[in-house]
């Protein structure tokens, strides 16, 4: 399944500074049953989100209206816990294309890179500015430049680099999963298979 390109994203950003943030708070279990890559947005931060009569929290950051865009900011360690692939499409069914933290747990960090989301991983220093810039004004905007690697706070100028595997960016850049990457040097392939002795 192809997913949206990624080159260079411009958006304001959602500030969760919360640590240890686990797969089963980003969704929880009883919502996995679902075997589509569809509908998980809606019960992303589930418990976080609702009451148990269905109605939201005024006090938790998705519920306000002041905040909004394509990039997470969460806490140190984003993403720990259980393995489930659910997590990840949670957070880009919801429509976030970017989650920023100072840690990633590493199976969160590849599941999110498999479906399109692109995780930056920032020093503690400066995912603090960032935390700094939006609530000093709600309306910052972040520029994440997947060619460059980079990351900046645009009111402020402030810039970092943040790493990926050359083959993963590539997968991004073109928008390409796994087997959407196979298909696309397929050619490639059956050339160098033509050429194996039988």
């Amino acid at each position: 399944m192809a997913y949206d390109k990624f080159n260079i994203l411009r958006s304001t950003a959602v500030p969760l500074a919360i640590e240890n943030v686990d797969t089963d708070q980003i969704i929880p279990a009883r919502f996995l049953k679902a075997t589509e890559r569809v509908g998980f947005g809606d019960n992303l931060f589930r418990d976080w989100r609702y009451n148990p009569d269905n109605t939201p929290k005024a006090d938790f950051v998705l519920n306000n209206p002041l905040y909004s865009g394509k990039i997470l900011v969460g806490g140190k360690n984003f993403g720990s816990g259980s393995s489930r692939e659910h997590a990840a499409w949670a957070v880009y069914d919801y429509g976030f294309r970017c989650v920023v933290s100072s840690f990633f747990a590493d199976i969160f960090k590849n599941n999110c890179l498999n479906i399109g989301v692109l995780p930056v991983q920032v020093s503690p220093d400066f995912a603090e500015k960032i935390f700094r810039a939006i609530e000093a004004d709600p309306k910052t905007e972040i520029e994440v430049n997947l060619p460059e690697q980079s990351i900046t706070i645009l009111p402020t100028g402030d810039k970092e680099t943040f790493d990926i595997s050359s083959y993963k960016k590539d997968n991004m850049v073109n928008g390409f999963d796994d087997i959407d990457y196979l298909q696309n040097i397929k050619t490639e392939i059956e050339e160098f298979a033509s050429k194996l002795p039988l």
